[in-house]
C-alpha cells in the first residue's frame, strides 16, 4: 500500500473518531455544538443529539437543520426559546408553535402572526404566562376567557387587553388580586377606578393605587384610610378634606412618620399627631408646626427615634 493511500485512510479514520467523540460530547453536554458548529453543524444525528440535551443549541445547526421538524421539535420541547432559532416556515407550525408554549408561554412572540391568532395557543401561552398576552391579535386581547386567564397568571397583562376588557369588572378584580399588588388599577379603565370595591382591594394591596383613584374616591373615608395604613406616604394622593382627618392622618403618620408633611396645617400643629409622627421617624419633626418643634417632649422623642 502506498503512502498516499495510507495518508487517506488514516485521515478517514481520524474523521470517523472525531465524530463519534463530538456524538458522544453533545450527547453529555449539548452546549459543545457552539465548538463544532462548521464541521457538524448540518449533522442531522449530532444536531438532533445536541438539541435533545440543550434546546439553545438549535442556534448552531445549519439552516438546512432548523428547517427540520424533527429536530426543531426535539429543541423548542426541551427549551421553548429554541422556537427563535426555527425557520420562518417552522415558526408557523401549529404543532411546533404549540410544543413550544407549552415549554414557556412568552416565546409566542417567536411565532407567525398566524398562529398569535389560534385561540388554543394563544390560550396555552397565557395560562403559563400572562405576559404572552402582549403577542396575542387584537382580536384574542378582546377575548374574555384568554384575558382572564391571562390577569389570572399575571395580574399586569391587564395592561394587554382590550379597552373594553379593563373596563370588565371581573377581569380587573382578578389583575390586582393575582398581581400581589394593586397597583394595576393604573391599566383598568376610568369607570372602574371609580368602582368602590375594585379601588378598595387596590389599595389594601399597595397603598400607591391610591394615585390611579378617582377624585370621588380619594375622598372615600373607608379607601383612604386603608390606603394609608398599608402606606403611610399615600396620604399625598388624599383629598385636601381627608388630609384634615385626624383619623387619616394618625393612621398615616403610625405607619410613616414622614407623612405629616401632607396632613393639613391645622394637624402639623396638632400634638397628639406630631408625637405619634416623631416616635416613628425623628426626622418627621421638621415638618410640624413652629410651636411644636419647640415642645420638649416632642423633642425629645425626634432624638429616640433620629
Amino acid at each position: 500500500m502506498n503512502t498516499k493511500m495510507e495518508d487517506t485512510m488514516k485521515t478517514s479514520k481520524q474523521i470517523a473518531d472525531e465524530r463519534d467523540m463530538v456524538l458522544k460530547s453533545v450527547r453529555r453536554k449539548g452546549w459543545e455544538l457552539s465548538n463544532w458548529s462548521d464541521e457538524y453543524g448540518n449533522d442531522r444525528e449530532i444536531v438532533l443529539a445536541a438539541v435533545e440535551n440543550v434546546g439553545g443549541v438549535l442556534l448552531y445547526a445549519s439552516d438546512d437543520l432548523r428547517n427540520d421538524r424533527e429536530i426543531v421539535l426535539a429543541a423548542v420541547r426541551k427549551d421553548g426559546y429554541a422556537l427563535q432559532y426555527a425557520s420562518r416556515e417552522l415558526r408557523n407550525d401549529r404543532e411546533i408553535v404549540l410544543a413550544s408554549v407549552i415549554n414557556n408561554g412568552i416565546v409566542l412572540c417567536y411565532a407567525s402572526d398566524d398562529l398569535c391568532n389560534d385561540r388554543e395557543i394563544v390560550l396555552e401561552a397565557v395560562t403559563r404566562d400572562g405576559y404572552a398576552l402582549l403577542y396575542a391579535s387584537d382580536d384574542l386581547r378582546n377575548d374574555r376567557e384568554i384575558v382572564l386567564a391571562a390577569v389570572e397568571n399575571a395580574g399586569g397583562a391587564l395592561q394587554y387587553a382590550s379597552d373594553d376588557l379593563r373596563n370588565d369588572h371581573e377581569i380587573v378584580l382578578a389583575a390586582i388580586i393575582n398581581n400581589g399588588n394593586g397597583i394595576v388599577l393604573c391599566y383598568s379603565s376610568d369607570n372602574l377606578r371609580n368602582d368602590r370595591e375594585i379601588v378598595l382591594e387596590a389599595v389594601t394591596r399597595d397603598g400607591y393605587a391610591l394615585l390611579y383613584a378617582s377624585d370621588d374616591l380619594r375622598n372615600d373615608r373607608e379607601i383612604v384610610l386603608a390606603a394609608v395604613i398599608n402606606n403611610g406616604n399615600v396620604l399625598c394622593y388624599a383629598s385636601n378634606n381627608l388630609r384634615n382627618n385626624r383619623e387619616i392622618v394618625t393612621a398615616a403618620v403610625e405607619n410613616v412618620g414622614g407623612a405629616l408633611q401632607y396632613a393639613s396645617r391645622e394637624l402639623r400643629n396638632d400634638r397628639e399627631i406630631v408625637l405619634a409622627a416623631v416616635s416613628q421617624n425623628g426626622k418627621a419633626i421638621q415638618h410640624a408646626s413652629k410651636t411644636l418643634r419647640n415642645d420638649r417632649e416632642i423633642v425629645n422623642a425626634a432624638r429616640r427615634t433620629q
